[in-house]
């Protein structure tokens, strides 16, 4: 019973309106900011790569600008980007793939003014550390006040039940999954090596999942792309065909067959249904929760920190999304069926791919990188949920004013005390302890459960960045790159 009313509830929270108000909120946000997060794209992935080579970092934070931004790509890069891909284009067909590069380029302007909110509204704690995100901006700027204060709370109510569901134990049920089905290792053991490895990372907060991330995040990416790449490679003669298959049943407004065999008919609407719905769960583009790992991150010029922020959401859906539903569509495997004659999707679909380019070696390929990317999703998204208690614990604790807009953060903006050490502790323990659980049992109801807090934590975050756009957009302009 339970299980139906929230795959119900889910249904509805995940309907059109919502879809729409992610992209409204996009293009209301792109020409508010006068086009700035196309016109600075370049100027963000300069930073991300000069911050690679000579890495920057004066100022106040606990990480590096590269780290935060790992770390916010960590929390990103789940099972979506190699599952969700595969399960967009079965769902609404080979267009679903141009409507999540669409989404992605829409929506980075969301990504852009939370991140410059965030930023301007971060908060020192008393050891001189910093944390922010969408909570704090909701009960600093927000008006009125009242209001602001009502949605911070339910933002960070949200924000913890995502990261105890979709960022923990859904990615750890994908990882047993996938462990069990390529190598045959018993649930529980996959359950156990999560527990202990999560243990490992988390019990040295932000700065041992900052270099966790800044290490695993460039690896895992680096070879997954090149695997695609490979994939694409061995199938060029298809990459035309595939392209012109993407476009036509994109923009159709009737359905049309793609696939093997016409096995998967679709026209625009399914398409972006599933395009733009996959694309936000991938890139997290309005949803406030790669802000919070930008918040942290050891900068003295906010505005650059924000851009770098933004990047994430182009390096998750338009490199790697994109490489991913190229390798499928050059493949000629969309629409392949199993032995019931039901359509292949998602992790069965990416790995008969990769295998059928790569020969054995391509499922192992597969299968090692949903284990990394959701291992990477469960440690960045603890961090989100962290400063979300964090936040609950000592919301009455934020001295009044918000920070000055100058790049040394010695505003009036602070905590005037933290939140007691055992609180976080046991929250690090029960969450290892959820990763755990997720990897032995079976997780539906926790699927359509976390969909829902999803959904829930983008709505308070989409209602404060629409209102306060103005003063996204002056801070941005008046620190134009």
């Amino acid at each position: 019973m339970a299980e139906r009313f929230l795959e119900k509830l889910n249904d509805l929270v995940w309907g059109p309106w919502l879809i729409v108000l992610f992209i409204g909120t996009g293009i209301f946000l792109t020409v508010r900011l006068r086009f700035l997060p196309w016109r600075n794209l370049g100027f963000a992935l300069r930073q991300v790569i000069g911050d690679i080579f000579h890495p920057s970092g004066s100022g106040n934070g606990e990480i590096s600008p590269f780290e935060s931004l790992m770390t916010a790509m960590a929390a990103m890069m789940g099972t979506g980007n190699i599952v969700g891909v595969a399960t967009a284009m079965v769902l609404g067909g080979p267009g679903a793939l141009v409507w999540m590069v669409l989404s992605a380029l829409i929506g980075m302007a969301s990504g852009l003014t939370e991140s410059v909110l965030t930023m301007h509204y971060r908060c020192k704690k008393p050891d001189n550390t910093v944390c922010g995100g969408p909570m704090y901006v909701l009960a600093l700027g927000f008006r009125p006040k009242a209001l602001g204060r009502v949605l911070a709370v339910l933002f960070c109510v949200f924000t913890l039940g995502a990261s105890l569901g979709m960022g923990n134990m859904t990615q750890a049920n994908s990882v047993s999954e996938a462990l069990n089905d390529t190598f045959g290792i018993p649930a529980v053991l996959t359950g156990m090596l999560l527990l202990a490895l999560s243990l490992l990372v988390l019990m040295g907060g932000i700065s041992s999942i900052g270099k966790v991330c800044g290490i695993l995040v460039p690896v895992m990416s680096i070879a997954y792309f090149a695997a695609t790449a490979a994939v694409i490679i061995i199938n060029f003669e298809n990459i035309a065909d595939g392209l012109t298959e993407m476009l036509q049943m994109a923009f159709s407004l009737r359905p049309l067959a793609g696939g093997l065999g016409g096995t998967i008919v679709a026209g625009m609407g399914n398409a972006m249904r599933f395009g733009i719905s996959r694309g936000v769960f991938s890139n997290e583009a309005g949803l406030g929760s790669a802000p919070i790992a930008a918040a942290c991150a050891r900068t003295d010029d906010p505005v650059r920190q924000s851009y770098m922020a933004m990047s994430s959401i182009f390096f998750d859906t338009i490199v790697v999304c994109l490489a991913t539903g190229l390798a499928i569509a050059s493949s000629g495997l969309l629409g392949a069926v199993d032995a019931s004659g039901a359509p292949l999707s998602g992790a069965a679909l990416t790995s008969l791919v990769f295998e059928a380019a790569l020969g054995p070696a391509g499922r192992i390929l597969i299968t090692a990188g949903i284990a990394m990317f959701a291992f990477a999703t469960i440690i960045g998204w603890e961090y989100y949920g962290e400063v979300a208690l964090e936040y609950l614990l000592c919301r009455g604790k934020i001295k009044s004013g918000p920070g000055r807009a100058d790049r040394s953060l010695t505003g009036k903006t602070a905590l005037k005390k933290a939140a007691p050490g055992r609180a976080l502790l046991c929250y690090r323990l029960l969450y290892c302890a959820c990763a755990f659980t997720g990897a032995v049992v079976s997780l539906q109801t926790v699927w359509n459960f976390s969909d829902i807090m999803n959904a829930a934590m983008a709505i308070p975050n989409l209602i404060c960045i629409l209102t306060m756009s103005g003063q996204a957009r002056a801070i941005l302009l008046k620190d134009q790159k």
